[in-house]
C-alpha cells in the first residue's frame, strides 16, 4: 500500500499533519482522507492529543508494570460497548484478532475458524486466506512462507451469506461493516444469522472492529446493528494514532486468559502510557452527538460525491465511513467488489486527485475516512475534484 504497488507512481513521504492535511518533504500541502486509515478520528495533531502524549512522556515511556490508564481506558470501552465485560489491550490490531482467535479455541475446545472472502483481520498465518486490504491488493491468496498447516483449520466463504455452522467450529471472525474490499456494508439479516448460527452450534463469533469500533458510533456496530457478538477487536481509534488494540468480550469467556486461565497472552508494551493517555484524550472528546453529527457531515458528502461522479461509479456509506466503487452493479461481496477493482479506474482516480491536492488511499479496496477535522469547505473543494478527475477518466 504505502509503496503504491497497486496504483503505479512513487509514494509521497509525509513529514507533519495538522487537522485534515498533511504536507511531503518536498512541502506540498494534501487534503489527507487515509488519516492512518481511520486512526485519526479527529484529524492529525489534535491539541488535546498531543498535549495528553507530552504529558503522560514527561513520567517515563514503558514500564512492563500495570499502569492506571490502562485500566480506565479499558473501563471506558466496556461503558460504551454492550456486552463487552472485560478488555486485555493489544499493541496491533494483528495481535488482537489472533489473540481473540486463540481465546476462541481455548474456551470451546475447538480448532476450526470461519471467516469471509475480502475480510483482513491483519496477518497472522491462519487469518490471511481470502484477505482483503493488502493482501487483495496484491492479488495473492495469503503469503509466503505460510505454512499448509497454518491454514488448514481456516474455512473461507462469501461475505454477506450465512454459511453452515457445526459443531466442529471454534468460532466465526466477521468484519460486521466490511472495509477491506471496499466499503460493503451487511445486508440485512446476515449478521443476526451469524449470531443465530453460532449459538446453535455453540461457537463463539467475533465482531473485528478494528476500523469500525468507536467510529461508526459511539458503542460500536453492536450498537448500530442490534447484534452481540461473544467477543470484540478494536484498534486504530482508540490509541489515538499510537500502537494501541484491545480484544474484549463476555466475562465468562474472557476469564480463560491467563492468568485467571490457560489460554497465554502477553505483550511488553501492551497497554503503553503514551498510547493509552492518546486513547483517553481521544474517546473525552467522543460523546454520542458528536458521532451522530460527524454521521450526517459525510452523508452529505456522499450525496455529493455521487453527484459529482454519476450513475457509473457508486458511493456507499456506513455512518461516517465511505467508499467508491466502479460499476452500476450494487456490490455485496468480495467478488463483486474485485470486479470493480478489475475496471482499472481506482489508479487514475486517485493521481488525479493528488494532482489536484487531494489524498486517498492508494488502493482500490480501502476507505476514506472523513475525520472531525475537514470542514464543509474541505467536503466541497473534495467534491469538485473527484468531478474533474471523474469527467477525464471517463474520456
Amino acid at each position: 500500500m504505502r509503496a503504491f504497488r497497486s496504483v503505479g507512481g512513487n509514494p509521497y513521504f509525509v513529514v507533519r499533519g495538522d487537522g485534515a492535511y498533511v504536507w511531503d518533504v518536498e512541502g506540498t500541502r494534501y487534503l489527507d482522507y487515509v488519516q492512518s486509515y481511520g486512526a485519526s478520528i479527529l484529524g492529525h495533531a489534535h491539541p488535546k492529543v498531543v498535549e495528553a502524549i507530552r504529558d503522560a512522556a514527561g513520567d517515563g515511556t514503558s514500564f512492563g508494570a500495570p499502569t492506571e490508564r490502562e485500566v480506565v481506558l479499558a473501563e471506558r470501552m466496556c461503558e460504551r460497548v454492550e456486552g463487552c465485560e472485560e478488555v486485555r489491550l493489544v499493541s496491533s490490531g494483528t495481535e488482537a484478532t489472533m489473540s481473540a482467535v486463540r481465546l476462541a479455541r481455548g474456551f470451546t475446545g475447538r480448532d476450526r475458524v470461519v471467516i469471509f472472502e475480502g475480510c483482513y483481520h491483519g496477518h497472522s498465518d491462519g487469518l490471511l486466506a481470502g484477505g482483503g486490504s493488502g493482501v487483495a491488493t496484491l492479488g495473492i491468496p495469503a503469503s509466503a512462507g505460510v505454512p499448509k498447516a497454518a491454514v488448514a483449520e481456516t474455512v473461507v466463504v462469501p461475505y454477506n451469506a450465512v454459511p453452515r455452522i457445526d459443531d466442529e467450529v471454534a468460532c466465526v471472525i466477521v468484519e460486521p461493516v466490511a472495509a477491506n474490499m471496499g466499503l460493503v456494508p451487511p445486508v440485512p439479516g446476515f449478521l443476526s444469522g451469524l449470531r443465530e448460527a453460532c449459538d446453535r452450534a455453540g461457537a463463539l463469533l467475533i465482531f473485528d472492529e478494528v476500523i469500525t469500533g468507536f467510529r461508526l458510533a459511539y458503542g460500536g456496530a453492536t450498537e448500530v446493528f442490534g447484534v452481540q457478538p461473544d467477543l470484540w477487536c478494536f484498534g486504530k481509534v482508540i490509541g489515538g494514532g499510537l500502537p494501541l488494540a484491545a480484544f474484549g468480550g463476555r466475562r465468562d469467556v474472557m476469564e480463560h486468559l491467563a492468568p485467571a486461565g490457560d489460554v497465554y497472552q502477553a505483550g511488553t508494551l501492551s497497554g503503553n502510557p503514551l498510547a493509552t493517555a492518546a486513547g483517553l484524550a481521544v474517546l473525552d472528546q467522543l460523546d454520542r452527538p458528536s458521532y451522530a453529527e460527524l454521521s450526517a457531515r459525510v452523508g452529505r458528502f456522499a450525496a455529493g460525491l455521487a453527484d459529482a461522479l454519476g450513475n457509473d461509479f457508486q458511493v456507499p456509506v456506513a455512518g461516517p465511513l465511505l467508499g467508491v466503487f466502479f460499476g452500476r452493479q450494487p456490490i455485496t461481496d468480495y467478488d463483486r467488489s474485485k470486479a470493480s477493482a478489475a475496471t482499472g479506474l481506482y489508479p487514475p482516480l486517485m493521481h488525479g486527485l493528488l494532482e489536484r491536492g487531494v489524498a486517498i488511499p492508494p488502493g482500490a479496496y480501502e476507505i476514506f475516512f472523513p475525520s472531525f477535522a475537514h470542514d464543509d469547505a474541505d467536503l466541497a473543494r473534495t467534491v469538485e475534484a473527484f468531478g474533474e478527475v471523474a469527467s477525464t477518466i471517463r474520456g
